[in-house]
């Protein structure tokens, strides 16, 4: 059995690492290559770096700052943030990021995943999904860091880019997000039903349990927090002694 991975997530916004909570009040928590660095000693088994307002800005990922963390830590990572074409992910493959994360330019334009999938292997591409829960019963696919709302639902959408060739969906759940409430159970267990691919369940990570209960119930292949770890409320090798004890496969 696959080991569960715990991935620190730092959102990058002006080159510094922010915090909200469902996607709105943003804080500073610090800089991206120091906790990048301090997540790798202590046992994180991938980071995910994601430029928040990149897509919204109209601009690029910071190639000098990927090149900067690659310098610095000796875990897998994954980039995201205003990728919308093979080049940008050559830039970013380049100065040493692992994975690439593309979320509204894939939606806008689905063959973007295929032709990355072609370039660069399945493995190397991950889907990041917002969603969220309406008042109909079903989730939604949010574009622009949670700004835009489209009529498409989830479990279609993470269906098609994987038929494209998506290897991984990071999927976050907005109704979750920052709230420390724990993570969304139903629509995460859903995925991993339906697709052939890991799948990382994001957004309300607050206590080990939480971490527990998504690996258990929903059965994700990891789990991605942000401020627990950020603010020192969780350490990672707390974190994972505890699901160790708990009998969920993990890597000490």
């Amino acid at each position: 059995m696959l080991a569960k991975r715990i991935i620190p997530c730092l959102d990058i916004r002006d080159g510094r690492t922010v915090k909200g909570v469902n996607f709105e009040n943003i804080r500073d928590a610090g800089d991206p290559v120091e906790l990048g660095a301090f997540y790798a000693s202590q046992g994180a088994d991938e980071l995910v770096f994601l430029d928040i307002t990149a897509t919204n800005e109209k601009r690029k990922t910071l190639s000098e700052l990927v090149n900067r963390i690659s310098h610095h830590i000796n875990i897998p990572f994954t980039v995201g943030g205003g990728i919308s074409s093979v080049e940008d992910v050559n830039i970013l493959l380049q100065n040493g990021a692992d994975k690439i994360s593309v979320n509204t330019s894939a939606f806008k334009r689905p063959e973007l995943i295929h032709e990355l999938a072609r370039e660069f292997g399945s493995q190397c591409v991950v889907l990041a999904i917002d969603t969220k829960l309406e008042e109909d019963g079903e989730w939604y696919i949010y574009l622009n860091g949670g700004r835009v709302k489209t009529n498409t639902k989830c479990r279609d959408w993470a269906k098609q880019a994987v038929d494209l060739g998506a290897g991984e969906i990071l999927l976050t759940s907005m109704n979750h997000d920052g709230t420390k409430q724990g993570f969304a159970i139903d629509i995460t267990g859903q995925l991993v039903k339906d697709l052939p691919v890991p799948i990382i369940a994001s957004g309300g990570g607050g206590t080990m349990s939480h971490f527990e209960e998504v690996f258990e119930m929903a059965k994700a292949d990891a789990a991605l927090a942000a401020s627990i770890f950020h603010f020192k409320e969780i350490g990672i090798p707390d974190l994972k002694k505890y699901l160790k004890e708990k009998g969920i496969e993990i890597r000490l």
